[in-house]
């Protein structure tokens, strides 16, 4: 008896020695827990902090470029304070680089949207169809184009209210569009060609030759030959041996662009645009953040068109 309590009680004492055992890993398991969320929490703030620095220092570069006397080149653009770690980088661009895609389908220029598209790898009949969508869309009537959709079709697919039958008021609208899910497949950055914002004319002084080539029905290495020409000697943009072009015929002539295509060529063009996109990447420790502006001149009384604030890695 003696013997058999004897071993009860060690077995006991074993199984309260395992449970304190279990106690302290839990409790050092929640320790960890704990220590990793502040950690963590540490982190988001630190982290929100830096964003709302980042974003400061963004509006500074914003702020520096509005400045009509500041030049696209000028060393003020790219600011740097390395003892508290932040910085900007500020470009000014011409909005006009872009087609100005209401102004194309209000003009009913379709055989532009058909070059572009098809050179982008669409099938010519699918690209018809989506710029018949697209002219749809903002057409202030219910009367479908030939290959197009208007508000029947919309309905049919469970979209009251659409098309919007007026211009796109971003470009995010026109992912509504019937047919677009397939160009993006095809041409996943097709931001980058158009905008809403232009006087509606692409500037040859700033458009890259991808588009001037398409503007003006002429080869890359035409529409190369001409950026070159503008660059000048030291093949940079915006220096000061820049050879901008004053007037249209001039940068026709040297395009190539015939007499005959003139008239279809010259409305897509121009040699200035007062429209500027202005971007304006903000920096605190690691943490960036991105503002874009565009306006309607820098000189005068320049009017906003569109703010944008981003997180960027």
């Amino acid at each position: 008896m003696i013997v058999h309590s004897s071993q009860s009680q060690a077995h006991r004492r074993g199984s309260a020695l395992i449970a304190v055992f279990w106690i302290m890993a839990v409790l050092a398991l929640a320790v960890f827990a704990a220590v990793r969320v502040v950690y963590y929490d540490s982190d988001v703030a630190g982290s929100q902090l830096n964003g709302f620095e980042a974003l400061q220092v963004a509006e500074r570069g914003i702020a520096v470029a509005v400045n009509p006397a500041v030049e696209k080149m000028d060393p003020v653009l790219d600011w740097t304070d390395e003892e508290q770690d932040i910085s900007y980088k500020a470009r000014i661009t011409s909005e006009a680089a872009r087609f100005n895609i209401n102004v194309i389908l209000i003009r009913k220029d379709k055989q532009l949207l058909t070059d572009i598209f098809t050179d982008w790898g669409m099938e010519l009949q699918d690209a018809q169809t989506l710029i018949d969508n697209l002219s749809d869309w903002i057409d202030e009537g219910d009367l479908a184009e030939l290959n197009g959709a208007e508000v029947d079709w919309y309905e049919s697919q469970g979209r009251p209210n659409h098309p919007f039958n007026r211009p796109f008021y971003n470009l995010d609208e026109m992912r509504l569009v019937k047919g677009m899910d397939q160009l993006e497949a095809l041409r996943p950055n097709w931001r980058n060609w158009f905008t809403i914002w232009s006087n509606g004319k692409l500037d040859v002084n700033e458009a890259s030759a991808e588009l001037i080539a398409a503007a003006a029905e002429v080869t890359i290495e035409e529409a190369q030959d001409l950026i070159d020409h503008i660059l000048g000697p030291d093949r940079e943009r915006d220096t000061e041996d820049d050879q901008r072009f004053q007037n249209l015929a001039e940068a026709l002539s040297l395009l190539g662009v015939s007499e005959f295509q003139q008239p279809i060529i010259e409305p897509r063009l121009t040699v200035n645009d007062t429209t500027t996109r202005i971007v304006s990447d903000g920096r605190a420790g690691t943490v960036k953040r991105r503002i874009t502006l565009v306006l309607r001149s820098r000189t005068g009384q320049p009017a906003i068109l569109e703010r944008k604030e981003e997180i960027i890695p």
